[in-house]
């Protein structure tokens, strides 16, 4: 395994990163909505998401993963938007895995860096994105995060076990970003061994590689529920005042 890392460990990466934007869940909690496509502010869900990859000058191509049903929308958006770094759009699997592997075998053979963002993170900031695709170039391996805020409690059968000390706790964010050798070989490893993960740091995780946190932010939030669209409004608002002002 350490010969393996050690392919990883090379010299800081300097050239363009290819960006997987995955967009295929069901939306079970959004109570019919669809979430992706929902209206935030002016735009749908995804072009706000979209947007921020296509202003990243380190981002050299993007490809979006949606469903089946989803495919033809998708795709008239992003060229309705004139989303020129969107390459191509593909439809995702079963699970998170199957369709980040879909989005992994669509960049380019001679990507350097692959950043994997959730579509339902409309709100990340350019910030966000640059100092996660900075920090794999040096170390192979990066994603945002904030501190845990709330109490946390382990629980059996709706009775409190114990109290785990957060102050080592983070939630982890996207864009989550790797070498791209690496985290092909580790979804691949993944699927192979039939393990199912909530995010793509678990799949390097498992081949023995440390994944540095760089900063997130609480309004790099996921939509998830018809409440997290409501405050996402109330960001894109409060932007939009700054800017203004």
């Amino acid at each position: 395994m350490a010969g393996l890392l050690s392919l990883f460990r090379k010299k800081p990466v300097t050239s363009g990163c290819s960006a997987v934007i995955v967009a295929a869940g069901s939306a079970r909690r959004m109570g019919g909505i669809d979430k992706i496509l929902a209206p935030l502010g002016e735009l749908p869900v995804l072009i706000h998401t979209l947007y921020a990859f296509q202003d990243c000058p380190a981002v050299t191509e993007i490809v979006v993963v949606t469903r089946s049903d989803l495919l033809v929308e998708v795709s008239r958006l992003c060229k309705d938007f004139t989303l020129d770094k969107v390459r191509k759009v593909v439809v995702g699997g079963e699970e998170r895995i199957h369709s980040v592997q879909a989005g992994l075998s669509e960049t380019r053979p001679d990507a350097e860096l692959i950043a994997i963002h959730d579509g339902a993170r409309p709100l990340v900031s350019q910030e966000i994105i640059d100092a996660a695709i900075s920090q794999a170039g040096k170390t192979g391996a990066a994603a945002p995060a904030v501190p845990l805020m709330d109490t946390i409690k382990r629980a059996e059968n709706g009775l409190i076990e114990e109290t785990v000390d957060r102050s080592s706790l983070w939630a982890v964010q996207t864009p989550q970003v790797f070498e791209a050798g690496l985290i092909r070989a580790a979804i691949q490893k993944a699927l192979d061994e039939n393990v199912t993960l909530t995010d793509d740091c678990a799949a390097v995780e498992r081949l023995g590689m440390k994944v540095v946190l760089t900063p997130g932010d609480r309004a790099n939030l996921k939509i998830t529920t018809p409440l997290d669209l409501i405050l996402g409004e109330a960001i894109l608002a409060a932007r939009v005042r700054e800017e203004l002002s």
